[in-house]
C-alpha cells in the first residue's frame, strides 16, 4: 500500500471512513475490524470541535488557510446564515463541481483535472480548483481534453451519477449548468459546520 493511501487510512480512523472515497468501502472497514486497538475519539468540546473541522478540511482537500479565510467570509457576510453561506462556499469550489458531476472520483483527482487546464469556465480554460462558481455558469470539459484518458468511458461513468438538483448537465455537449445554490443539510453529511464556525469564534 502507497504512503499516501496509508495516511489516508490513518486520517479516516481518527475522524470517520467518510472522509475520503477510498475509505467508504468495505476494505477499509475490514482493516478496521482486525485493529485491536480503538479509534481516537476526543472527549473535550475543544478536541470534538477540532475534529468536525479536519473532517471538513479533509473532505473538501482544503488547507487550513484557505478554510479559515473561508469561515471568516462567511460570518461576516450580513443577513446570511453562516453554515450555509460557509457550506456553499465550499461545494461551489471548481473542483468540487468536477467531483459532484461525476467528471472524477475523488476530490483530489478533480483537483489535479482543473489544475491541468482540462475543464472551462464560461468558455474560458481555467487552472485555478478553488475558483468558485455562480448560478448560471457553464462548467465544460476542454474539447482538446475530451479524448484524454482521464476521461475515458465518461458517458457510461455518467450514467451512475446522481446530480445534485443546484446541477444540470447536457451530456451531448458536456456541459453543466449551474441553476442554483448548494443547500446544507446536516442528515446528510458526517460533519458539523455549526461546530466549525463555533471553533473559529473562540
Amino acid at each position: 500500500m502507497s504512503m499516501r493511501i496509508t495516511r489516508k487510512y490513518k486520517i479516516a480512523r481518527r475522524l470517520g471512513p467518510s472522509i475520503y472515497e477510498k475509505t467508504q468501502g468495505a476494505k477499509f472497514a475490514l482493516r478496521q475490524e482486525k485493529r485491536s486497538k480503538p479509534a481516537y475519539r476526543p472527549r473535550t468540546e475543544f478536541g470534538l470541535a477540532v475534529v468536525e473541522k479536519q473532517k471538513v478540511r479533509y473532505t473538501y482537500n482544503v488547507g487550513e488557510r484557505q478554510f479559515s479565510k473561508y469561515v471568516k467570509e462567511s460570518v461576516a457576510k450580513k443577513g446570511v446564515n453562516t453554515v450555509e453561506a460557509l457550506f456553499t462556499r465550499l461545494e461551489t469550489r471548481l473542483d468540487n463541481v468536477v467531483y459532484r458531476l461525476g467528471w472524477a472520483p475523488t476530490r483530489l483527482m478533480a483537483r489535479q483535472i482543473v489544475a491541468h487546464g482540462h475543464i472551462t469556465l464560461n468558455g474560458r480554460r481555467v487552472y485555478i480548483p478553488s475558483i468558485e462558481v455562480s448560478v448560471n455558469d457553464k462548467v465544460a470539459i476542454r474539447p482538446g481534453s475530451v479524448g484524454k484518458p482521464v476521461f475515458k468511458d465518461l458517458d457510461e461513468k455518467m450514467k451512475k451519477v446522481s446530480l445534485p438538483a443546484w446541477i444540470s448537465y447536457d451530456a451531448d455537449k458536456k456541459v453543466a449548468s449551474i441553476q442554483g445554490m448548494p443547500k446544507w443539510s446536516p442528515t446528510e453529511h458526517a460533519f458539523s459546520l455549526q461546530q466549525v464556525i463555533e471553533f473559529y469564534s473562540r
